[in-house]
């Protein structure tokens, strides 16, 4: 590496520093995360993700899948719900990242090579999960999806110089399913109200 090129280095991750604290002028002369990312493997010699640790593996907040079911009868019903869930991958810069665009393409190849899996995009879950109500009861399902929160550092290398620096560094912390696709699912009953027993048959 040069020594030109390697004060351009230096120069950039300094540049980087300042931004976090640079007037709302002077942000306004560097590039935003969106124009960075645009040009990873489109513009640039090289760009790389460069993950920071393991996995965040958790379980995502329960919401309700399927249908609700009512019993509207005078004895214990059981009553199958058949539902799909997707699960989709985020990001805290929130621009679309799938492996068409150059970004997503180098996050999903560095998460592979460094952890040894392949990366999901989104991830679908199909059940028919059964539902035990007794008479004026409505039950419903819930599904809390496991996820996995990677961070770390996208590494962009320019020929020529991108608003004046040839490397320029972009953290970004990514969410999406985890390869482990077991989920908690839960069955759940209450009473049902005046109004919706008044809309039984």
């Amino acid at each position: 590496m040069s020594h030109r090129r390697s004060c351009a280095v230096l120069a950039s991750a300094c540049s980087l520093a300042a931004v976090a604290f640079a007037s709302p002028a002077a942000a306004a002369e560097e590039p935003t995360t969106r124009e960075l990312l645009e040009k990873c493997d489109n513009g640039t010699d090289s760009c790389v993700f460069h993950p920071e640790g393991e996995p965040e593996y958790y379980t995502d907040e329960a919401k309700t899948v399927g249908d609700p079911v009512y019993n509207c009868t005078d004895g214990l019903q059981r009553s199958a719900v058949e539902w799909s869930d997707t699960t989709s991958q985020s990001n805290s810069v929130g621009l679309s990242m799938t492996t068409e665009a150059g970004f997503g393409k180098a996050f999903a190849v560095s998460y592979e090579q460094t952890y040894e899996h392949t990366w999901e995009e989104s991830h679908t879950e199909s059940q028919t999960t059964n539902v035990d109500t007794r008479p004026a009861e409505v039950g419903w399902v819930e599904r809390a999806p496991q996820m996995q929160k990677v961070k770390g550092t996208y590494e962009l290398h320019f020929e020529d110089k991108f608003y004046d620096h040839y490397i320029w560094y972009v953290p970004m912390e990514v969410t999406g399913p985890a390869e482990d696709s077991s989920q908690a699912v839960s069955q759940h009953v209450r009473p049902m109200t005046d109004e919706e027993q008044g809309q039984c048959p």
